[in-house]
């Protein structure tokens, strides 16, 4: 399996209570960006669980070294986020 970069957001507290908040998590460079928006997991998901749904940004190897520029060869990824509550 080819290397992925994987960025998602943990609750402090239950499934039920994480899915009245959204989050939206963004990745970017060279003109380019790429967005994911989904709901909290549970702090008490472990981080394989989160990774083997691919509940997250993913971002494969060669995407995260162009995102970063340059020489492709030093990653630097800017990520950003918010978090919101569901009206």
């Amino acid at each position: 399996m080819a290397p992925v970069y994987i960025a998602f957001l943990r609750f402090m507290g239950d499934d039920e209570t994480a899915k009245n908040f959204s989050y939206s998590l963004e990745v970017g460079g060279n003109g380019r960006k790429l967005i994911w928006q989904g709901v909290p997991r549970s702090i008490r998901d472990s981080h394989r669980k989160v990774r083997d749904s691919f509940d997250g940004l993913i971002i494969q190897r060669n995407m995260a070294l162009f995102f970063s520029g340059g020489d492709r060869k030093e990653l630097k990824l800017r990520v950003t986020g918010r978090i919101w509550k569901e009206q």
